[in-house]
């Protein structure tokens, strides 16, 4: 019994480590994430550069596989370029082994402090500070669960059935190879298992040999993730930078099994401290990987697109269809690509607002969410009009050029903004209506309804004025907001009045109109900010806060 509970115990603390690891993994991201994702973004100008900042960003993240999963993401999308893509996953790589060299050391003291500095952060503070509060509690308990976990493991040190797997692995390098590999894919945490071994590896439960093998096991399995999670689609070429970094993972392992022997007896001459030597081992076989492939990078990426070509779907509809970058060049066809370009995104949304319409009418599970599946259409060709936009020659561009490509940048801006709300606020209602069992009113439904079918119209309309630039019908749809913002205050009324009669079954179905008509609203007001107010802001009709009242000017 006492060995049942000494294992729970055991797992309890290493449980104690992954949520500790995880609330510093949460916490950096919501305190940073976004700002991250830029600079990843926008910074990787050449492989050396975008090294540096892969190792940076996994550094603050702690999590090879974040970066991983966001570096895939911009390479499938074209954000950036393969070669720079692939020196970021070797920075990432490099990146992670940091924390594991902080906690090698024994600083285990300063663990109480962290989690009493970060609670009273987490508690006291604003935003940003409470995420650091989280960094700072995750770090003291991942600090706290190590030292208890070695102390529950001195026991167990002559074990026979622990000293019989160990001496097996002893003897199987490959099977402790695979085994790490497959506890970091399923524990998403190559830290967590690099700290692990070290710590089996301080109590002398593990031969040195033994330990490195498992750490190139953990480094293989962490490259696992970002192919499982980051390639969507049947697109091959979103499955390069994680194929490349795979396959990166796997030659540095066959290298570093061939030498482990020479290795281990080298660390063991120099470091007499079997976990420090872990940890050196982990920092020094990433480092070095990323020092060979870094000078083959461009060669490599080019056998890369060979074995994983683009594919071409011509039904694919988030696969732009006019940005011909053989025009580019030239801006006057350039804008008119990217300006078509746009009004397939005005197709999608209004097909996005009638599913949202048939959901109101006919509630359908089914379809509600392949409407919510186009929204990634939106953003597919948001991304794509502007990378054409920012990559055409500045230099090139008159000012008629300039404010017409602004134009479409504001248009297809607006566009996936509305797109957004009726994924996540339109749908994501009417989903709640239909698991809760709510029914409108007669009334209350065809005000609905009719509210949808003026988005769907004013849609339409939006397209018509993006190519036309007509300062009448700007107008036009610039004053349908008036119409938005009184059927919004009618039904504020009406559910007050629901309220002060106690009417409460009512009152809940008057609060998810009253959403509904919010979130109608702001939808047609992107549509105004998209197609009207550039055009308005053109024939100088458009004041700092309205449309101006005087006809003239139009």
């Amino acid at each position: 019994m006492n060995i049942v509970f000494s294992m729970v115990e055991l797992a309890g603390m290493i449980a104690l480590m992954l949520w500790g690891i995880r609330m510093i993994q949460t916490g950096v991201q919501r305190a940073f994430g976004a700002r991250l994702r830029g600079f990843l973004a926008t910074t990787l100008d050449n492989r050396l550069y975008a090294f540096l900042a892969g190792i940076g960003v996994t550094t603050v993240l702690q999590s090879s596989t974040a970066t991983g999963l966001m570096v895939t993401g911009f390479a499938a999308g074209g954000l950036i370029d393969l070669v720079p893509a692939l020196a970021v996953m070797l920075g990432a790589n490099v990146g992670t082994t940091l924390i594991v060299q902080v906690l090698s050391f024994d600083v285990t003291a300063i663990a109480p402090v962290l989690i009493l500095f970060g609670f009273v952060m987490f508690r006291r503070m604003a935003a940003a500070p409470r995420d650091f509060g989280r960094v700072l509690i995750g770090l003291g308990l991942v600090l706290m669960s190590l030292h208890q976990f070695i102390t529950l493991l001195e026991p167990y040190e002559h074990m026979q059935g622990l000293r019989a797997l160990f001496a097996a692995l002893s003897v199987q390098p490959v099977l402790a190879i695979l085994l790490a590999a497959g506890l970091t894919w399923a524990v998403h945490s190559s830290v967590a298992v690099v700290l692990l071994v070290m710590s089996f590896a301080a109590q002398g439960m593990l031969t040195l040999p033994t330990a490195l093998a498992l750490i190139l096991g953990a480094n293989l399995g962490t490259a696992i993730n970002p192919l499982l999670e980051g390639a969507t689609g049947n697109d091959p070429a979103g499955r390069r930078v994680p194929v490349g970094n795979l396959v990166n993972r796997l030659v540095g392992v066959v290298l570093g099994l061939a030498l482990l022997g020479p290795v281990s007896r080298l660390l063991t001459a120099v470091e007499p401290n079997a976990a420090r030597a872990v940890a050196d081992f982990h920092t020094a076989f990433n480092l070095v990987s990323a020092l060979f492939f870094l000078p083959f990078l461009k060669p490599y990426a080019g056998l890369l697109r060979r074995f994983l070509p683009d594919r071409i779907d011509p039904t694919d509809p988030s696969r732009p269809q006019y940005l011909d970058p053989g025009v580019r060049e030239i801006p006057a066809l350039a804008l008119g690509a990217a300006a078509r370009e746009a009004l397939r995104m005005t197709d999608v949304l209004q097909d996005m607002l009638e599913g949202f319409r048939d959901a109101l009418d006919k509630p359908d599970r089914r379809r509600i969410g392949e409407v919510k599946r186009a929204d990634d259409i939106l953003d597919s060709l948001n991304a794509a009009i502007k990378t054409y936009l920012v990559t055409l020659d500045p230099d090139a561009l008159g000012r008629e050029d300039r404010q017409r490509a602004a134009e479409i940048l504001t248009f297809v801006t607006n566009i996936e903004q509305a797109g957004d709300i009726v994924d996540r606020n339109l749908l994501g209602l009417a989903s709640k209506r239909m698991k809760r069992g709510l029914a409108f009113s007669q009334e209350g439904k065809q005000e609905l309804l009719v509210l949808a079918d003026s988005l769907i119209a004013n849609t339409r309309k939006a397209a018509s004025l993006f190519m036309t630039g007509d300062a009448r019908t700007a107008r036009m749809l610039a004053n349908e907001k008036e119409i938005f913002r009184q059927s919004e205050d009618d039904g504020t009324s009406a559910h007050f009045e629901r309220l002060r009669a106690g009417r409460i079954e009512a009152a809940d179905t008057s609060a998810l109109h009253l959403d509904l008509l919010r979130d109608m609203k702001q939808v047609n007001s992107h549509l105004v900010a998209a197609a009207a107010y550039p055009v308005l802001e053109r024939h100088q009709a458009l004041l700092p806060s309205r449309v101006s009242v005087a006809q003239s000017s139009c």
